[in-house]
C-alpha cells in the first residue's frame, strides 16, 4: 500500500511535483475537472435550491475509475488542484466522486511549484473552503441557467443553432457599441503646421531645431495666410523653460496586464497567453498565472534586489510594494513573476522563452529606481502674428528601469511623439529659417478592439475574473458573433501648403488611412444578437448589473452570502422574463430596406438568413410567379453599412467570363463559397485572394488547371474498362477506394497501387468508412453502414452482372 496518494490537475504539474516529494509520495493526476453539470434539464434542480446534478463525463470515466483503485491503495490522500475557485471546486469533485473523507483528506495549496512552496504546503495542509467551491457553483449554474433559457430564444426568434452567454454577450456589446461609434463618427480636418529652422550646434555646424505652431487652422485659406505672414516675417526664442522630470515602472504583472503586454510586445492571443503561462507554471518557472493581485512576496523582493545590485549596481535599486486597484479583485495571490529571479532565460519553446523574458523584466523593473529626465520647452515667437512655435526636448539623465523595461500602449497613433535632444539655444536668439509646412490632418475615429484593449475594458467595467477573460474571448470568436481580421486601409487625399525660400507652393497628395491588424469586428449575426438581447434582456446586457453580479461572487466567496438565495434573487424575474419575451417578441432578421432597383424598379433590402447575411432583389408575392433573387455579402460588408449601389453588385453573379476549350467558364457564388464552373465541373476561389465580382478568364482558367493537376494526382488506380465507377484515390488521410459516391477504407497493410478489381469489391462489400475518425459508433449508425453495405452489395451484384454481359457480347 502507497504511504501517500496527491492528485493534481495535470500530468505536467504531477511530474514537477514528483520531483520535489520522496519515495513516500506518489503524484497523479485528474486531468481537469472530473465531472460536469448533466445537459438534461439544465442539470439544475429548480425545485430543490438550484442543486446541481453533476455526471462524470465519458472520457473521463476511466480517470475515476484509476483514481478509485489508486485512493483504496493508499494510506493518506491529499489533493493539490490549483487555490483559486476553480481549483477549490475540482478537489470538491473529487473528495465527492471518490468518497473521501473530508477531515482526512488533506487539502494543500502553493501559488508557485517549488520545493520549498510544495514542502511548506505539506506541513501546513488545510480543509477544502466550501465557501470558494459555492462561488464556483454559483457562477457555473447561473451561467447555465442564462444559457440554456436564452439560447431557444434566440433559435425561434433570431436563427436556428445560436446561443447566448452571460458575460460572452456583454463582452460582444462592447464590440458592437464601438463599431456604431466608428460607423457614426465624421472626420474633421485642420491645418498643423511645423517649421524646421536652423541653428549652430557646438561644433558651429548648422543643426536642424523643429517647432510646432501652438495652434491649427480650420481651412487652407488661414493657413496659407499665417504663412505668407511668415515670409516676411523673423523668428527669435521668446523662453526656454528646462524641468526635471521622472517616470516610474509599472507594477509586476497580474492575469489582465500580462495578457495585454504579450499581445502588445510578442503579438501573442489571450489564449496562447494563458497556455504558454500555464506551461510555465506547471514546469516550476513562473507563480501561479491567474491573479489580480500586484503583491510580491518579501523574499521575491529581496531577490530581485539583490538581482540588480548584482547587474547594474545600488544606484539602481528601489524596492516598493504596489496596491491592487482593479475593482473586484479576489483571491490573495502574489503577482505574476519567475519563481527564481536568478534565472534570467530558461530552455523550452521560443513562446515560453519569450514570455518567461517579458515577466522576468517586469518583475525586476518594477523593484528598480526611477528613470530621471529633463524636459525643455523652446517657445518661438512670430514677428506679426500671434501664434508661437514651440519645440519640445528631453534628456535622459538617468536611465533607471528603463534600461530594462517599458511598458507598451495601445492608444495608436496617438502616442505623444518621441522626443529628442536639442541643440544648444538661448533666450533671445534669432533663428533661420529653412521651411515651414501646414499639412491637412483628419481627427481620428475612436479604436477598434483588440483582445488586449476588450481585456482591459472588461477589467475596468468589473466584468469578469483572472480566470474567465481568455474563455470570454475566445468563446464570442468560436460563436462567430465576432472575428479577428486584418483589414486594408483606404485612400484619402490631403493638402499641404509649403513654404520655402520665400515661395508657397499648395499640393494635393494621397495617403492610405484606417488599415486594421488583428482587430476584433462584429459579425452581422452578432450585431442582430445584440440589438435582440438589449431590447428584450436590457438586465442581462446591463454593465453595472453584470459587474454586480461578480461582485456576489466575491461575496459567496468570504462566506458572507448563500450561493442559492444569489441565485435565486436573479432567475425568478429572469425566468419571468424569458416567457414574456417568447409571447411577444417578433422574428427579427435584422432586415434593412436599402431602396430600389433603378432598372427594374424592385425593392432591394439585406437581412440575415440560415447561411449569413444576403442581399435580396424583389419580394416573393401571390400574384406573381417570379421569385426573388438572392446574393451573399461579400467579405467585409455589413448589413448596416452596406449602400444600395453595393448591393446592386452582388446581383451581377453568376457573370461569364468568357470560353475555354469551347466551352463557358462562368463565375458565382454558392452554398459552399464562390466557385468557377466549367464543363459541367465546380472549382473553389482561393479565399482571401480571388474576388468573384473581379476575377478574370485567365486566373479562371488557372484554377480549372490547378483542379485538374490536383485530381491527376489523386488517381492511384482505375478499371476504366471492367468497372470506371471503382477508382482508387489518394487522400487527405491516405489511399481510398471510391465508388457510387461512398469511400471505403483501405486495409494499412494493403498496398494501395497492387488492388485488383476483385480486391476492391471485396473492400466495398465490408461498407462505407464510418464518419470523423475515432468517433464511436452509435446504434443508428450501425444500421446506417448495414443499409450501406446492402445497397453496396446489390450494385456490386449488378455491376457483375454488367461486365458478365459485357464480356458475353464481347466473346459473341
Amino acid at each position: 500500500m502507497e504511504e501517500n496518494l496527491v492528485i493534481v490537475e495535470s500530468p505536467a504539474k504531477a511530474k514537477t511535483i514528483e520531483k520535489f516529494l520522496g519515495k513516500d509520495f506518489q503524484v497523479t493526476s485528474s486531468f481537469g475537472h472530473i465531472r460536469d453539470l448533466d445537459k438534461k434539464d439544465f442539470g439544475v434542480d429548480l425545485e430543490n435550491k438550484y442543486q446541481p446534478r453533476y455526471i462524470v463525463s465519458d472520457d473521463k470515466k476511466k480517470v475515476v475509475s484509476e483514481l478509485k483503485k489508486m485512493v483504496k491503495n493508499s494510506k493518506r490522500v491529499w489533493i493539490a488542484s490549483d487555490e483559486d475557485r476553480e481549483g477549490e471546486a475540482i478537489a470538491w469533485h473529487l473528495m465527492e466522486v471518490l468518497k473521501l473523507d473530508p477531515d482526512s483528506t488533506n487539502r494543500i495549496v502553493f501559488h508557485e511549484i517549488t520545493k520549498d512552496a510544495i514542502v511548506q504546503a505539506i506541513e501546513s495542509p488545510r480543509r477544502l473552503d466550501k465557501n470558494l467551491v459555492d462561488a464556483q457553483q454559483a457562477r457555473r449554474v447561473l451561467d447555465r441557467l442564462v444559457g440554456f433559457e436564452i439560447s431557444p430564444v434566440l433559435w425561434k426568434k433570431v436563427k436556428p443553432s445560436l446561443s447566448a452567454g452571460r458575460v460572452q454577450s456583454v463582452a460582444v456589446r462592447l464590440i458592437v457599441e464601438r463599431e456604431r461609434e466608428i460607423n457614426n463618427f465624421v472626420s474633421t480636418s485642420s491645418f498643423r503646421v511645423r517649421a524646421l529652422f536652423m541653428v549652430p550646434d557646438k561644433s558651429g555646424r548648422m543643426a536642424p531645431l523643429e517647432a510646432e505652431l501652438d495652434k491649427r487652422f480650420k481651412t487652407a485659406d488661414e493657413a496659407k495666410a499665417f504663412l505668407e505672414k511668415c515670409g516676411v516675417a523673423d523668428f527669435d526664442i521668446a523662453d526656454i523653460v528646462t524641468k526635471p522630470a521622472k517616470k516610474s515602472p509599472a507594477p509586476p504583472f497580474i492575469t489582465s496586464t500580462l495578457q495585454q503586454e504579450a499581445s502588445r510586445k510578442l503579438g501573442f492571443p489571450v489564449s496562447m497567453t494563458m497556455s504558454v503561462a500555464q506551461r510555465l507554471y506547471e514546469a516550476g518557472q513562473i507563480t501561479y498565472m491567474r491573479t489580480d493581485s500586484v503583491n510580491l512576496s518579501k523574499l521575491a523582493i529581496g531577490s530581485a534586489k539583490a538581482k540588480i545590485t548584482e547587474l547594474y549596481g545600488d544606484k539602481y535599486v528601489k524596492t516598493r510594494q504596489f496596491k491592487t486597484k482593479a475593482k473586484g479583485a479576489q483571491e490573495a495571490h502574489e503577482a505574476i513573476r519567475p519563481t527564481d529571479l536568478n534565472r534570467e532565460n530558461i530552455s523550452g519553446s521560443p513562446q515560453e522563452q519569450k514570455l518567461y523574458n517579458l515577466i522576468w523584466k517586469r518583475t525586476i523593473a518594477s523593484q528598480m529606481a526611477e528613470a530621471e529626465l529633463e524636459k525643455t520647452t523652446v517657445t518661438i515667437d512670430v514677428t506679426g502674428a500671434q501664434e508661437h512655435f514651440v519645440a519640445n526636448g528631453e534628456v535622459l539623465k538617468f536611465d533607471g528601469f528603463l534600461g530594462v523595461y517599458l511598458e507598451s500602449t495601445d492608444d495608436e497613433g496617438q502616442n505623444e511623439e518621441q522626443k529628442g535632444l536639442l541643440p544648444p539655444l538661448n533666450k533671445g536668439q534669432k533663428l533661420e529659417l529653412d521651411n515651414i509646412i501646414a499639412s491637412e490632418r483628419f481627427t481620428l475615429k475612436p479604436p477598434r478592439y483588440t483582445e488586449a484593449s476588450l481585456v482591459r475594458k472588461l477589467e475596468e467595467l468589473g466584468i469578469g475574473r483572472p480566470s474567465t477573460y481568455a474563455p470570454i474571448i475566445t468563446t464570442i470568436q468560436n460563436r462567430n458573433y465576432v472575428v479577428k481580421e486584418d483589414r486594408p486601409g483606404v485612400e484619402r487625399k490631403y493638402k499641404t501648403i509649403l513654404l520655402k525660400d520665400s515661395n508657397i507652393q499648395e499640393e494635393e497628395k494621397t495617403e492610405i488611412t484606417g488599415a486594421e491588424k488583428s482587430k476584433l469586428f462584429p459579425t452581422d449575426i452578432g450585431l442582430v444578437v445584440n440589438d435582440f438581447l438589449l431590447k428584450y434582456f436590457p438586465r442581462i446586457m446591463d454593465y453595472n448589473f453584470t459587474a454586480s453580479v461578480e461582485e456576489q461572487f466575491d461575496d459567496i466567496a468570504l462566506g458572507g452570502l448563500q450561493w442559492h438565495e444569489m441565485i435565486d434573487t436573479f432567475y425568478r424575474p429572469f425566468h419571468e422574463n424569458i416567457e414574456e419575451v417568447l409571447n411577444v417578441s417578433e422574428r427579427t432578421r435584422g432586415e434593412r430596406i436599402l431602396g430600389d432597383d433603378p432598372v427594374t424598379g424592385k425593392e432591394v433590402s439585406v437581412k440575415i438568413g440560415r447561411y449569413g447575411a444576403f442581399a435580396q432583389l424583389g419580394e416573393a408575392s401571390e400574384e406573381s410567379d417570379e421569385k426573388p433573387q438572392f446574393a451573399s455579402l461579400r467579405s467585409g460588408q455589413s448589413i448596416e453599412t452596406i449602400s444600395l449601389e453595393e448591393a446592386l453588385e452582388l446581383f451581377k453573379l453568376p457573370r461569364d467570363v468568357g470560353e475555354y476549350e469551347g466551352k463557358k467558364v462562368v463565375i458565382g457564388i454558392g452554398r459552399f463559397g464562390p466557385y468557377v464552373r466549367h464543363d459541367g465541373k465546380f472549382v473553389s476561389l482561393k479565399k482571401d485572394v480571388d474576388d468573384p465580382h473581379t476575377i478574370d478568364r485567365d486566373r479562371a482558367i488557372e484554377l480549372i488547371e490547378e483542379k485538374r493537376e490536383k485530381d491527376r494526382k489523386a488517381i492511384i488506380k482505375i478499371f476504366d474498362e471492367e468497372e470506371p465507377e471503382i477508382r482508387v484515390l489518394q487522400g487527405r488521410w491516405g489511399p481510398y477506394i471510391s465508388f457510387d459516391k461512398n469511400n471505403y477504407k483501405i486495409p494499412k497493410s494493403t498496398e494501395a497501387e497492387k488492388l485488383t478489381l476483385e480486391d476492391c469489391k471485396k473492400i466495398i462489400e465490408k461498407g462505407p468508412t464510418s464518419g470523423k475518425k475515432g468517433a464511436k459508433k452509435t446504434a443508428a449508425k450501425k444500421t446506417t453502414t448495414k443499409k450501406a453495405s446492402t445497397t453496396t452489395k446489390k450494385k456490386t451484384a449488378t455491376a457483375k452482372t454488367k461486365t458478365a454481359k459485357t464480356t458475353k457480347k464481347k466473346t459473341k
